[in-house]
């Protein structure tokens, strides 16, 4: 929404970072800060993810078996960890969009009837 102010990982409902991040890893690996430009991208500006939020998520979905982390080179030649959806990861994105559109068809039909 331009104009506003962007949301911060704490006024997220749960869940929604993670959807976010499977969805900013659909085309290429990449490494943290370029995960948090790319959510920032896919939702105009409406959220910002901070690194205390995004590193913790990271690593929590790659225990889960939806991202592989390697570490290689940034643009800049710095040493940082590159994460890649999985198979897994990929199928758990299509599953909680489904799963969001579905919520989210819920609370508009419920605010258009207020």
């Amino acid at each position: 929404m331009p104009g506003d102010t962007p949301m911060s990982r704490t006024d997220l409902m749960r869940g929604t970072l993670d959807l976010l991040i499977l969805r900013a890893l659909t085309t290429v690996p990449d490494h943290g800060l370029g995960i948090a430009r790319r959510v920032e991208q896919l939702t105009q500006g409406a959220f910002r993810v901070n690194p205390g939020s995004l590193f913790p998520a990271l690593h929590r979905l790659a225990q889960k078996g939806w991202l592989t982390a390697e570490w290689g080179r940034s643009e800049t030649n710095r040493k940082a960890k590159y994460y890649e959806l999985t198979p897994a990861g990929r199928h758990q994105l299509e599953a909680e969009a489904r799963n969001w559109k579905r919520i989210s068809v819920a609370i508009d039909l419920a605010l258009d009837t207020a």
